[in-house]
């Protein structure tokens, strides 16, 4: 299953950020909000902040949108946003199908390829609506969740782990402002919606035993 997989499938691809240390370390790309799908021919905002270490807003940074499907590529415009260390990456898909969107924030390598969004001509809908699980997998590369804890040693490494329900969904919610593993920094509040928490919890323990180290 896609979801089960993927944490071992991100590892090695192109979807995971790239890191580099610059003018006091790395930063992380996480979107506020990650539409299921997209109207061909309107252009979609795509909200996203810029934190430094993983926690503090960046600001100053001139960011490229871009999105591919097949052949064709497309580019958008960042501007920046209404809050520190937020922007705002404005970009029209002009053709049915799925598209890889890819946001370079500006801060060196430190950019993020969502997985492939679909785009719908107006009035259609999506064949078959995303489970959870997929859903979460989503959400994990574009709140920057993969960046933490599978490609940089700053969280715990989450696969082959399986959480209460309860309480991981309790922490996502709020983290605690002291890491609960020691050497890990601390994760920020991403601001998460009762469905991302959901679906970020059935996708970290999608196919996985209770208590599994």
């Amino acid at each position: 299953m896609m979801a089960s997989k993927a944490l071992r499938v991100l590892v090695p691809g192109v979807l995971l950020p790239v890191f580099l240390t610059h003018a006091g370390g790395w930063a992380v790309v996480t979107l506020d909000d990650l539409p299921e799908s997209v109207e061909v021919g309107k252009a979609v905002s795509l909200t996203y902040m810029v934190r430094q270490h993983g926690v503090e807003p960046h600001d100053g940074l001139r960011g490229i949108v871009e999105a591919t499907s097949g052949r064709l590529t497309v580019r958008g415009v960042v501007t920046p946003g209404e809050r520190r260390g937020q922007y705002a990456a404005r970009i029209t898909l002009p053709t049915a199908g799925d598209w890889s969107i890819r946001i370079q924030s500006g801060f060196p390598k430190a950019d993020v390829t969502l997985l492939p969004i679909a785009a719908l001509t107006a009035g259609a809908t999506m064949t078959r609506p995303a489970s959870d699980a997929d859903r979460g997998g989503r959400l994990f590369v574009a709140k920057g969740c993969v960046t933490c804890h599978v490609q940089i040693p700053v969280g715990p490494k989450l696969e082959g782990k399986r959480f209460d329900p309860t309480y991981l969904a309790g922490f996502l919610a709020n983290p605690p402002a002291t890491p609960r593993v020691p050497a890990t920094g601390p994760m920020p509040n991403l601001g998460l919606d009762q469905r991302e928490i959901a679906s970020l919890v059935a996708y970290l323990n999608n196919n996985r035993e209770l208590g599994a180290k």
